[in-house]
């Protein structure tokens, strides 16, 4: 439902942003029926948590950002012409990038660097297995491990139409994980020890064959679980192989610690996002008064890349 609200006013350490796009994410569907996400949600919420746009007033203390400045977040109330956001949590919206394509990158930049280097241990010259490449997130994190030095990058789908797409994002190897062979052909590409960190999305029946494709001391970071929330995990092979199983989640962070994943992102891929290394694909955009349709489309999940609404 579309609805006339007040403009929203920045308190101290805060910005109040002018709205230009706004990504959709998979959480916003729950959220629709009035769901929550983390401290986000529940009836009477303003939808989205991803947006870019201009400064148009800044709260006290705020040193970093100007009216005019354009900046991108993961931040809610993303589904209007304004929202508010803690002014630590903000990324800059460099000049080569329209509206829509910095609308869709904060929520994948800061998640999956955070999860690849903080949480995975990553160094360059290591080797990564992302599941669920397609997925936005998936597609960044492809780039984010080839952009920080991955030595192999395999990304996996569902869908033999798209394997040939996360090749075209930048893995070496794309693989199918339905197929039952897929484990096979990582070890194969990682001369039979398996990759040193794998990003899960996914989850569900592929937790023990990711045991199987993680070399002996490596990380399994689980972003994702699309595919089930509890499985059946072989927990003697977890403990023979000595693997690191880490859970991740924003949802119980504080704004403090958000503001410092966000801090590390920026550092060490704003270069990349100024000069398009580093980029989520936009599948289609929609005006504000259509977000039921965007949040339907989201629903059908045939598209690849990000759905942005314009408000």
């Amino acid at each position: 439902m579309i609805d006339e609200l007040p403009e929203p006013a920045p308190t101290a350490n805060e910005i109040l942003v002018r709205v230009r796009a706004a990504a959709l994410n998979r959480v916003d569907l729950g959220m629709s029926t009035g769901g929550a996400h983390g401290t986000n949600g529940g009836i009477g919420t303003t939808l989205g948590l991803e947006w870019a746009g201009e400064v148009v007033e800044v709260g006290e203390h705020v040193d970093r950002w100007r009216v005019g400045d354009r900046v991108m977040a993961n931040g809610p109330g993303a589904f209007a012409e304004y929202a508010v956001t803690s002014a630590s949590a903000v990324f800059s919206v460099p000049d080569a990038l329209d509206w829509a394509q910095a609308a869709a990158l904060p929520v994948g930049l800061q998640t999956m660097h955070d999860a690849l280097v903080a949480r995975g241990g990553f160094v360059s010259g290591q080797s990564v297995l992302i599941q669920g490449a397609t997925s936005a997130m998936g597609i960044i994190g492809i780039q984010i491990a080839r952009e920080l030095g991955a030595s192999v990058v395999i990304g996996t789908t569902t869908s033999e139409q798209k394997v040939a797409r996360i090749r075209q994002f930048g893995a070496d190897v794309a693989l199918n994980s339905t197929r039952t062979a897929w484990v096979d052909r990582v070890l194969e590409v990682t001369d039979g020890t398996g990759v040193d960190v794998v990003l899960d999305l996914v989850a569900g029946e592929l937790a023990t064959d990711n045991l199987r494709a993680t070399r002996i001391g490596g990380r399994i970071v689980n972003i994702g679980r699309v595919g089930g929330e509890r499985v059946a995990l072989d927990l003697n092979l977890h403990s023979l192989r000595r693997i690191t199983y880490v859970g991740t989640t924003f949802r119980t962070r504080t704004r403090e610690e958000v503001a410092e994943v966000v801090q590390e992102a920026d550092k060490a891929l704003g270069a990349a996002i100024a000069t398009g290394r580093v980029s989520i694909p936009v599948s289609a955009t929609y005006p504000l008064a259509a977000a039921r349709e965007a949040l339907d489309a989201m629903a059908n999940n045939t598209h690849l890349g990000k759905l942005v609404l314009l408000p």
